[in-house]
Order: C-alpha cells, then structure tokens, then sequence
C-alpha cells in the first residue's frame, strides 16, 4: 500500500491581480487584512492563526526569483478564481454591513444543508470571495 505523508492543511493562497495597490485597497480596507510582508511583487497577509493570502502582482512572477535561500520557480495564474474566508455563524450580519458600508454588492447567499451560510461577493480583480459559517463540509 502506498500511503501518502500527512499534510497539515493549505497554508498559502494566491491570487494574481493585475494592480497591487487597488487589491491592497480593498484587502485592507474593506477585508480588514494587515500585510505582514509587503513588495512590489507581493503583499501576504495572515489570515487566522495558519493561512497565507498571497496577492501576487500579474507579470512579477513570471520569471525565477533568486532568494538568499534558494530559487523560487515562476509561476502565474489568469481568471476569476474563488476560495472562501471561515467566518463565526455570530459575524456574518457584521459582515453584510461591513460589505454594505463599503458599496461591495453580495453576488449570493446560500443557506447549505448541514447549516452553514455563505455569502459571495468580488473583489476589483473578479475574484469571487466567500465567507462561509461552519457546517459546510465534514471538517468544517
């Protein structure tokens, strides 16, 4: 039987974007996000006590980049991708005002069927974002 190491969850997302400062606009001000490493290249922002969002800017990647402790491969993404926030079943009314507050229209709502809640908005780049309460999936 070939089993495979355990993997400790997903630490980074990406997203490319083509103007870093208008997503950080909206990453910090309406997100509410704080960089803990900022560039011309990137901005990464903690998001809860182990993921990673990674606002890459499209074309700065593309090629390899040298780093004092090895090489980064290039890479690069196009499209409007999705991926979701966790959020308390407690905070999802503040979020739709937050959001409201911010003129940010919520695409849709979904009420799933173990319980949870989502709401899906964009951000300035298409990227459909969802904030979603526990019960979604079988670990969440």
């Amino acid at each position: 039987m070939d089993t495979a190491p355990t993997l400790n969850g997903v630490l980074e997302t990406g997203l490319y974007v083509d103007d870093l400062e208008r997503a950080r606009a909206f990453y910090e001000g309406v997100m509410g996000l704080r960089a803990m490493s900022l560039s011309d290249r990137l901005a990464a922002y903690p998001v809860g006590p182990r993921s990673v969002l990674l606002l890459f800017q499209k074309g700065l990647t593309d090629q390899p980049l040298d780093t004092p402790g090895g090489t980064i491969p290039p890479h690069g993404g196009s499209g409007r991708l999705h991926y979701a926030f966790a959020i308390s079943a407690d905070q999802e009314d503040a979020w739709l005002t937050r959001l409201a507050r911010h003129d940010i229209a919520v695409e849709g709502t979904v009420s799933w069927r173990k319980g949870a809640r989502s709401l899906y908005f964009r951000d300035p780049d298409g990227h459909l974002l969802e904030l979603v309460t526990p019960g979604l999936w079988d670990n969440y």
